[in-house]
């Protein structure tokens, strides 16, 4: 009994260690080598080498004739395939499209995944600037919108955990980078219903957000509508305020009816 147990915990170690080499190729900015991957796997190098191997057999990654490894078909498929087929975002998609004709700029829908906000859906501003943006990349909580809206509704215990583990970076001169500034934002954030970003993750960005629960809190998520500094000041996003809790409040309500009685 005491093998089948340790065998398990060898072979989940073993898929994560595997997950994780998978997460750092599709996640990096450009495609790595082998050694790049070394240098941040921590693991021994026949090990990797055997990872690697299995994960391209796998179709997971592909070994391109540059001996660089790149996301492989299989993964963008099954990717393809979660979107398409994630509820929340199925119920959230009119409303996002509603609020976009309303403000003709970008909305996001992104949900909370430790402490990073991963982007569901989009939909594109009509303006002949966009943002460049992309459904599945994933933001850090405290400097974003959708990711201040969403740790404003989570209780006392889960907001320590998420805030407990922030590694807080400056991106912009105006990113909050310490707990105390971060929890009196989020106090403004729950008493006006919405989270602002001024700026604070990308430099030329502004945005407003409003948090979407379902009745159990076992999805916090937020949906925001975003544009460029330049035409998009203090007064518009004041503006958009009411209409981005509407469409919030809407897909809260819809997500309660249609897919409350499953949980």
């Amino acid at each position: 009994m005491v093998t089948e147990r340790n065998d398990e915990a060898v072979g989940a170690g073993t898929l994560g260690k595997a997950m994780t080499v998978l997460e750092a190729v599709a996640l990096a900015d450009r495609p790595m080598r082998f050694t790049d991957v070394l240098a941040i796997s921590g693991q021994p190098r026949g090990t990797l080498h055997r990872q690697l191997s299995h994960l391209v057999h796998e179709g997971l990654l592909e070994l391109r004739a540059d001996h660089v490894y790149v996301p492989g078909l299989r993964l963008l498929k099954l990717a393809s395939a979660s979107w398409a087929r994630n509820e929340f975002r199925a119920v959230a998609a009119p409303f996002l499209e509603a609020l976009n004709g309303e403000t003709g700029e970008t909305v996001h829908l992104g949900v909370l995944r430790g402490r990073e906000i991963i982007y569901l859906d989009k939909v594109e501003s009509r303006q002949a600037v966009r943002m460049n943006s992309q459904i599945g990349n994933a933001s850090p909580v405290y400097c974003t919108g959708v990711g201040k809206a969403a740790l404003s509704t989570l209780d006392p215990a889960a907001l320590e955990v998420i805030l407990s583990g922030i590694e807080f970076q400056r991106f912009t001169p105006q990113t909050i980078v310490d707990r105390a500034t971060l929890l009196g934002e989020l106090e403004v954030v729950r008493r006006g219903g919405v989270a602002f970003d001024r700026e604070e993750h990308e430099p030329g960005i502004r945005c407003v957000a409003a948090p979407v629960c379902d009745a159990a809190r076992s999805l916090v998520a937020g949906v925001s509508v975003t544009g460029p500094a330049y035409r998009v000041g203090q007064e518009k996003l004041d503006a958009w305020v009411p209409l981005v809790r509407r469409a919030a409040d809407a897909i809260k309500s819809e997500l309660d009816a249609r897919l409350g009685p499953q949980r």
